[in-house]
């Protein structure tokens, strides 16, 4: 049964309605609607197997990539159907960048992962993307740990470097929204920590939807959550307020850790 979220007071970026997905013939996804709200951070909550991941690589159809899925509903950004015959798949991945769980770090230097996108888009200017790396970089609070080893590899980076290196890719093509997949989950606590900083900072220029299992940091980092559970959107809400008084005795259990 389609689950209707309240809507935010914020305007929508990504809106989904009534979106069920399948793996063959398991479906991960059931009945969802959900509006994401512009320049905001939001956490989408659960188990294991609940659905978030799936449900976060439908808003860049990264799903795609996969044999034999089914996306049924409907799915706008800004108003328009990402899943519409017409649409440009890789001008998506533009508009709605991604930070992976693990950091993907290319194997050239960090000034080349910085602006890969933008040379995938043609863009040549020297100084176009030497400003480009600079802002990013800057954006992704690494500047003044790189700046004078540009044209290093990027592998040499720290963890914690590479993954806000990874950040810097994906917002220096000027992207609408970001996904973050367990951005934090296989970084030491210093590193975490610079990485929800961040998260903080960059929320003023960009929608920010994160898939995270750490509870703690789902409040640290986000203005609303979504709680799924076994492909259900169980409660979505502002999160302060979903934190101190969930209004479903379900959010509750899995918030104080009685399961999950």
């Amino acid at each position: 049964m389609p689950t209707t979220a309240p809507q935010p007071t914020v305007a929508p970026i990504i809106e989904v309605e009534n979106v069920d997905f399948f793996y063959g013939p398991t479906q991960a996804i059931h009945g969802i609607n959900l509006s994401f709200p512009r320049k905001q951070v939001t956490a989408l909550i659960g188990p294991s197997g609940c659905g978030k991941s799936t449900l976060l690589r439908c808003f860049n159809r990264m799903n795609d990539l996969i044999d034999n899925i089914d996306v049924r509903g409907r799915i706008t950004l800004n108003g328009d159907d990402i899943y519409a015959p017409t649409t440009d798949v890789i001008e998506l991945r533009r508009r709605v960048g991604m930070v992976f769980q693990k950091s993907n770090p290319f194997p050239k230097s960090i000034y080349e992962n910085t602006i890969y996108g933008l040379r995938i888009a043609g863009v040549k200017d020297k100084a176009v993307l030497d400003e480009s790396v600079e802002r990013s970089l800057k954006g992704a609070a690494l500047w003044d740990e790189v700046k004078d080893r540009l044209h290093t590899s990027a592998l040499g980076l720290s963890g914690g470097q590479m993954q806000r290196l990874c950040i810097a890719r994906a917002i220096a093509v000027n992207p609408e929204v970001i996904l973050m997949d367990e951005p934090c989950s296989a970084l030491d606590p210093k590193s975490t920590a610079r990485v929800e900083e961040l998260i903080g900072e960059l929320r003023k220029e960009f929608t920010i939807i994160i898939v995270t299992h750490n509870m703690q940091q789902a409040a640290r980092v986000s203005d609303f959550t979504a709680f799924l559970y076994e492909g259900f959107l169980i409660e979505f809400g502002q999160t302060d307020k979903m934190f101190m008084k969930p209004k479903k005795k379900q959010t509750e259990d899995y918030i104080t850790g009685r399961f999950g």
